[in-house]
């Protein structure tokens, strides 16, 4: 949905403006959210591929991630892990043809353990153009330049997460602002984009969680969102004050937040519930601001997506797709993509172009016409596995499967 269909509510994520909206710069895009908005003097972005259609270029990239390109100018930027995590590093990859420019490693540390569908490269990075800032885990947050020098490192010390780390780094004025939930020491801290430097760190009470956090334009202020266990938190950007918190959340959160018709959407767990919040609220707000709440449809990693009037989801532990009225809650369809599968989907969702694409860990995308009736348009398969979300900038697809990044684009 176009910001300004957004802002008409007063509430709006806060979107990447000036040169680096045209590009994808962080996760989940310039929106915050997956949604495209095409760019007249480019080529449409196709919606059909396979592993040699519309296939501009694949290049390997080694090791194992998870975490999704980014995009400025003819750069793509990508983390990745090797060596069982004990060698991490920042690469780049030339747009225009897929050659490997630089390849930078980060200091030596701690080796997590993770899950097996996680990495210690899980963390899409972002970027302003200057510097590229991603983060790590225990191994700390690091900004390099745009020629793979590291600038800054800034340590975290041991992180205790069970499954390892994921959250993405926001960049919110001269801020980037990350939270780790852990077992000891959760924290949601805001540092200093060109020194690195802490200019605030609030303690948290939450022991597991693995989302990022948002930057919602409110009204008259601005809100630093975190949606993770049992509690969806908003903070003030310039220091770091709690202004409201929200319960509801189960345990594990892994989901981003969007924000859509005024409100939240916030999910949790294998199935639990969906929160449609209100923000603005100060203090506990758990009765007063939540506007509808559901678990049908529910997703456990993929973030939910909202394009025009309406909230997707999809429910990877089943392999199940809810269209939701965002405004409501109203079930407007819920259909099955493939075969139902435990864990299925990693990959967030991504609108473009009035459809909407699924992708499954198989690399099978389901490509669905957006709007309160289901319609499944075709499937396109990339032929490997594929966890991470996609990045779209001048009509073409950088798809990162398990072991190589493609670039997908109108063969005419």
């Amino acid at each position: 949905m176009p910001v300004l269909a957004q802002a008409q509510s007063g509430i709006f994520m806060i979107p990447v403006e000036g040169e680096g909206g045209a590009y994808w710069t962080r996760w989940r895009g310039p929106s915050g959210q997956g949604v495209v908005t095409p760019d007249p003097r480019h080529s449409p972005y196709p919606d059909r591929w396979s592993d040699v259609d519309n296939v501009v270029w694949k290049t390997v990239v080694p090791g194992r991630g998870n975490s999704s390109p980014i995009v400025w100018g003819d750069q793509i930027f990508l983390t990745t892990a090797r060596e069982g995590g004990r060698r991490l590093s920042v690469l780049s990859v030339r747009r225009s043809d897929g050659e490997r420019l630089w390849d930078t490693d980060i200091p030596p540390g701690a080796i997590e353990r993770v899950h097996q569908k996680n990495t210690q490269a899980s963390a899409t990075p972002s970027t302003d153009g200057t510097y590229i800032y991603a983060s790590f885990g225990s191994r700390g947050l690091v900004a390099l330049d745009l020629d793979g020098t590291i600038v800054w490192h800034q340590e975290f010390g041991s992180i205790g997460n069970y499954h390892g780390t994921a959250g993405s780094p926001l960049l919110y004025d001269d801020l980037v602002i990350v939270y780790q939930d852990q077992r000891r020491g959760a924290f949601v801290a805001a540092f200093d984009k060109r020194t690195g430097e802490p200019r605030w760190r609030v303690p948290r009470r939450a022991s597991v969680g693995w989302g990022s956090p948002v930057a919602l334009r409110v009204g008259d202020h601005d809100e630093i969102v975190v949606s993770s266990q049992a509690t969806v938190t908003a903070y003030r950007p310039s220091d770091g004050t709690e202004l409201w918190f929200c319960n509801g959340n189960l345990f594990e959160v892994i989901p981003t937040p969007v924000v859509g018709q005024g409100l939240i959407f916030c999910t949790s767990g294998r199935a639990g519930p969906t929160l449609a919040i209100r923000p603005g609220g100060q203090g506990d707000v758990t009765e007063s601001h939540v506007a509808w709440s559901t678990s049908r449809g529910s997703p456990f990693v993929p973030s939910p997506l909202v394009y025009g009037d309406y909230l997707y989801t999809i429910n990877d532990m089943a392999s199940i797709v809810t269209c939701f009225e965002a405004a409501t809650g109203q079930v407007m369809w819920q259909q099955r993509l493939g075969r139902a599968r435990r864990e299925g989907f990693s990959a967030s969702p991504v609108a473009v172009d009035g459809k909407i694409f699924f992708t499954s860990d198989e690399g099978e995308t389901f490509v669905l016409r957006a709007g309160p009736e289901f319609e499944l348009l075709h499937t396109n398969d990339i032929g490997s596995r594929t966890l991470a979300s996609p990045a779209l900038v001048d009509g073409r697809w950088y798809i990162r499967t398990e072991n190589a990044l493609v670039a997908i684009g109108d063969e005419n």
